[in-house]
């Protein structure tokens, strides 16, 4: 491994990341390294106390508040970094939103109510906060890394007023405009969720050629198979006729002979086999509206089901995908089945942020600041990401026995507990803090009025309801 190639890598993205930071940059940086090397910290306050930090509690609030992040910065750092896929003939992008909870925060503005999963059967998985939609571009496996790294590219918060989809596909159309990112040049492939197997979603990314969006179906969808006539249609006959037989996902009964099918093996972490079948058909139709003409969009129709070693099936129902786009003929039934397999990495992604990089625990009253942590969260892994190649495991006692240490694999863990070394050997753009004195504060008898109580934002009804 070149080391020195790492090393300059690092290096190069951290003066990039300095020289955009705009205001507060010696701040800023400090405290994107306080991030990536403190994981024991359970506040964002905590994080002052880093030894990287050189400066009070007071300046890491301040930074944050005066630094407006631009809209691209992240993707335009990693650039020069992108991986060129080698074991896939495209690149994968990621899409999916994830909630950060504020039920206490009643100054807060555009709260809304938001899925939350609970512990407690029998319980709403609902809570009171924002979304936030984020894209991240799915890596290959490597040698001696762990193979659940992604690259955060884009996050945004999703307003009440909009739909969380349609955020995530302005985001996906950002990455793919920018004619410095190869993502609009080069063949490239989005795994999403069912949410965004909706005909809003889908048609609009049908724009970009080099575009193939695989979202999963619901059971419950009802799919529609394209008209053959069986003879010359008059053109003056009326309207042309565009569906034919109905495909119901959950009536095996109206499912055709497949055109495409595919078997294949594998075992599970436990040692577990698996038979996987693969089945396609071609140029299937859904029903859109009058403004999103979907029968222009004919789409593969993939179903994954997994048996057991005994034949039966290892999950109640198969898994059903949608396969969109003009280049999706170039993709296999391997190639889609890896890809959507694939997309749970983002899960591990929030998973990390939120409970390594307090992702979600940055409280305060202004939404544009609670942006713009996002932002700095995102940084901090991208940067953990960077410096994988030069992080030495450092497993607890209790931990050499697991199978990931055995095998000597870098997750985000294992960079974040050795990153304090790092940054101490490659050393910090970053100028030390000058001591001034004593501010003069506010002004005797001034007094602030209180925050106004925003109400919570409830899509159903038509008036908020009061917090």
């Amino acid at each position: 491994m070149d080391i020195t190639r790492y090393t300059t890598q690092l290096k190069q993205f951290r003066q990039e990341l300095y020289q955009n930071f705009t205001n507060r940059a010696d701040t800023l940086l400090e405290l994107v390294d306080a991030i990536c090397s403190n994981p024991l910290a359970t506040s964002v306050v905590e994080l002052s106390q880093t030894a990287c930090f050189r400066r009070t509690y007071s300046n890491l609030f301040k930074a944050i508040a005066e630094w407006p992040p631009p809209k691209l910065l992240l993707p335009q750092l990693l650039r020069p970094y992108l991986p060129q896929p080698k074991q896939r003939p495209f690149w994968l992008l990621l899409v999916d939103v994830t909630t950060q909870p504020r039920p206490d925060g009643r100054t807060v503005e555009d709260r809304g109510l938001v899925y939350q999963p609970t512990v407690i059967k029998g319980n709403k998985p609902v809570t009171i906060g924002h979304q936030y939609s984020t894209v991240v571009l799915g890596l290959e496996t490597e040698m001696s890394v762990s193979p659940s790294w992604v690259l955060p590219l884009l996050t945004e918060r999703v307003p009440t007023s909009q739909d969380k989809e349609m955020v995530g596909s302005r985001q996906i159309d950002a990455l793919l405009d920018d004619p410095q990112l190869p993502f609009g040049q080069e063949l490239c492939v989005e795994a999403v969720d069912s949410s965004y197997s909706k005909p809003t979603y889908l048609h609009a990314h049908r724009r970009h050629a080099n575009l193939v969006t695989i979202a999963r179906a619901k059971n419950n969808r009802t799919i529609y198979r394209q008209f053959q006539p069986e003879s010359e249609v008059d053109p003056a006959a009326g309207h042309p006729t565009w569906y034919g037989e109905p495909f119901k996902l959950s009536d095996p009964a109206t499912h055709p002979a497949p055109d495409e099918s595919l078997t294949r093996w594998e075992t599970s972490r436990r040692g577990k086999p698996y038979r996987i079948e693969i089945r396609t058909w071609h140029n299937m139709l859904m029903r859109g509206h009058h403004d999103i003409p979907m029968h222009q969009q004919p789409f593969t129709l993939v179903c994954i089901t997994r048996y057991n070693e005994d034949g039966s099936p290892a999950f109640k129902r198969p898994l059903w995908l949608i396969v969109m786009g003009q280049r999706r003929e170039e993709l296999s039934l391997e190639d889609i089945y890896l890809a959507y397999q694939a997309r749970f990495d983002i899960e591990h992604f929030f998973r990390f942020a939120k409970q390594k990089l307090l992702l979600t625990d940055f409280q305060t009253p202004e939404v544009e600041r609670e942006e713009t942590w996002w932002h700095l969260t995102h940084l901090a892994f991208a940067q953990l990401w960077l410096a994988r190649p030069l992080t030495v495991a450092l497993p607890r006692p209790w931990e050499r026995n697991l199978p990931a240490m055995k095998q000597q694999l870098i997750s985000p863990t294992l960079v974040q507990r050795d990153f304090a070394r790092i940054i101490r050997q490659l050393g910090t753009p970053a100028q030390p803090p000058k001591p001034r004195n004593i501010a003069a504060g506010r002004a005797v008898g001034v007094k602030l009025p209180k925050r106004t109580r925003q109400p919570v934002v409830v899509k159903r009804k038509s008036r908020p309801v009061a917090a």
